[in-house]
């Protein structure tokens, strides 16, 4: 339900980004010192008298019609899809006993419509010259383009040395996979940095939601530093944890970026083991790069069940489940083991 409420959050604000109707007249309104209110409409907002004289205008919306009723004190009520203007000079009488945590007689206003009715408002402060938008529960303060903009391009710069030191950390793995001394803290190490990566692409979602097609070339370099790291967190958990890749992703999305930095939680509570003890995978991430169906990789894991004993076997001992395709599958693992001891990274 949480999660239902804050994609249809989502979607209010991309409604809003650069460029659209509304937030044009947004800027506007700020632009001119005014105040205003508006309220999208729903059946709650009639069943439960929360609105209070004006009057019924049901006209197209424009613009330059919704920037000239923004001049009266009231609130203006528009249709769920964008396209008419219902309702203009409105007084907002919701329950004064819904709690709020605003000053402003306009914002309690808005914030309690918000709750009572299941509606989206967007409040405009006139002294503060500053917009804040509610939706049921939630509360989101809107910024403007070039705030959006440095705050974006600060946390890119941030992602980008993350993903530095994650290609880094894989390189060191992948090198002590072949070499069969892997440790607890390196997988740990590994780990805790595609966690970081994934908790911070998290948080600038809504960023990109609200800049829209302003943000498309940012947005471009986001999904380039990002790409493969959840899959390679998968596949590093299936190889080294006792938990299942569920269970573990629980777990780790429930710890915080201050959590993360102790590699000795991630080991207890991913791996379950001290962490300078040596470990070995189970070979997941290593064939996941070869010609190979999920169920294929499973049974050579379930034979093998290690990524040591795969590498030493022999073709014959792979016809079983391969069965015309083992030498061919052997040249690769041979020529994929060569690639990573060169410094390939394995993403």
């Amino acid at each position: 339900m949480v999660a239902e409420k804050e994609k249809s959050f989502r979607d209010f604000i991309k409604m809003i980004s650069p460029g659209t109707l509304l937030r044009t007249v947004i800027d506007d309104v700020v632009r001119s010192g005014l105040g205003a209110m508006i309220v999208f409409d729903t059946k709650e907002l009639h069943t439960q008298n929360i609105i209070e004289g004006g009057f019924r205008i049901n006209s197209r919306l424009t613009p330059q019609k919704l920037l000239e009723l923004c001049k009266m004190d009231g609130a203006i009520i528009i249709s769920q899809d964008f396209k008419r203007i219902l309702y203009a000079n409105i007084l907002m009488t919701p329950d004064n006993s819904i709690h709020s945590t605003e000053t402003g007689t306009r914002h309690k206003a808005a914030e309690r419509t918000a709750k009572q009715a299941h509606t989206f408002v967007i409040a405009i402060s006139e002294r503060k010259k500053k917009t804040t938008l509610y939706y049921s529960q939630s509360r989101y303060h809107l910024k403007s383009t070039d705030e959006i903009m440095r705050n974006l391009s600060s946390t890119l710069q941030v992602l980008e040395k993350q993903r530095e030191m994650l290609n880094e950390q894989l390189n060191n793995l992948n090198i002590l996979e072949m070499s069969e001394l892997v440790s607890i803290s390196d997988v740990c190490k590994v780990i805790q940095r595609t966690e970081m990566i994934l908790k911070i692409s998290e948080s600038i979602k809504r960023n990109f939601t609200e800049l829209g097609k302003e943000g498309n070339i940012m947005h471009m370099r986001y999904r380039e530093l990002i790409r493969g790291v959840e899959k390679t967190e998968d596949e590093i958990i299936r190889d080294y944890a006792t938990l299942s890749l569920k269970r573990s992703k629980t777990l780790l999305s429930n710890l915080t970026f201050e959590g993360l930095l102790d590699t000795k939680s991630i080991a207890r509570l991913i791996l379950e083991k001290p962490i300078e003890e040596s470990i070995s995978p189970k070979g997941f991430r290593f064939l996941a790069h070869l010609t190979l169906s999920e169920k294929e990789n499973s049974l050579i894991v379930k034979q093998f069940k290690n990524l040591e004993n795969i590498l030493k076997s022999d073709s014959s001992e792979l016809e079983s489940i391969l069965k015309n395709r083992a030498d061919t599958i052997k040249e690769e693992i041979r020529n994929l083991r060569e690639q990573v001891l060169n410094g390939k990274v394995i993403c």
